[in-house]
């Protein structure tokens, strides 16, 4: 089915002129939203036609690297998951981080501070989510930042059973006391990095690029002891407020975006005689 869409010679005009971001080397790789070549001959375009096709929402037909595709519904519920599983992360990371905020004599704090496993989990399965539908070219770069997403959740749970919960501490509070256990959950936060860096490259999001400078630099200011608290706090402060301003901005961004050029994606999926076949007809 993908083959007799792809290899369809239906060709459509381009869309006026469009502002685009500055080049980045990694762009083409990691970007959905960015133009994509191949053998400096095919270039991704996109515009509508008036006759809707089968499965598209809106009959909008955009022309890819390798055919015509269209938004589906199966499309748009991958994007609305993915980006409600960054609005699940960056709400529990929020809440438990605002423990370092409250005053020790305020109940909602001790409440936070009971639960900060539970967010900690439910902020790891949202960001797990995200991940597992983010969209990128590369196939190689997603495995690794789910690697590193798994790697952490493992390191996690083996710093909590090992070393937090003998102690009587929440996950949390035994890294907060104990910097070297960031080796341990690090991983975790570092597929956080790679998404939010990602983000900030394709679409130009100043926040994303902030949070790809602030998360790194608070673990391993933590980590390494060189990091006054005051200055962990501002840095998580500021964590904070950019996660949320990220997390919600994503939902005002059209659907597409989060797709991608979903004939690469579909290219990707042939089998290798059809994917030569698809590449001499296009030659």
């Amino acid at each position: 089915m993908a083959s007799r869409i792809l290899i369809s010679p239906t060709f459509i005009s381009p869309p006026h002129h469009r502002t685009t971001l500055p080049k980045s080397p990694l762009k083409p790789f990691l970007c959905p939203s960015s133009s994509f070549l191949r053998n400096g001959k095919i270039k991704c375009k996109a515009a509508s036609e008036s006759s809707q096709p089968q499965g598209s929402i809106d009959g909008t037909v955009y022309q890819g690297a390798f055919g015509p595709w269209t938004v589906d519904p199966e499309d748009v519920r991958e994007v609305v998951l993915y980006r409600s599983g960054l609005v699940t992360s960056a709400s529990s990371f929020v809440i438990a981080a605002s423990a370092a905020f409250l005053p020790d004599n305020f109940g909602l704090k001790e409440i936070v501070e009971q639960n900060l496993n539970l967010f900690y989990l439910i902020g790891a399965a949202g960001l797990g989510l995200s991940l597992y539908l983010i969209h990128i070219y590369v196939t190689e770069i997603k495995r690794t930042l789910q690697a590193l997403w798994a790697l952490g959740v493992v390191g996690s749970l083996a710093t909590y059973i090992a070393f937090a919960q003998p102690a009587g501490e929440s996950l949390v509070q035994y890294v907060l006391a104990n910097p070297a256990a960031v080796w341990f959950v690090g991983p975790l936060f570092a597929a956080l990095t790679g998404l939010v860096f990602k983000e900030g490259l394709c679409y130009g999001k100043l926040e994303a690029g902030i949070l790809t400078f602030v998360i790194p630099t608070v673990l391993l200011g933590h980590l390494t002891g060189l990091m006054d608290d005051g200055v962990k706090l501002t840095l998580l402060g500021s964590w904070m407020a950019l996660f949320v301003i990220f997390a919600g901005r994503k939902f005002t961004q059209p659907i597409k975006d989060d797709i991608g050029d979903k004939s690469v994606f579909m290219f990707n999926s042939l089998p290798e005689d059809e994917k030569k076949a698809l590449i001499e007809k296009l030659e």
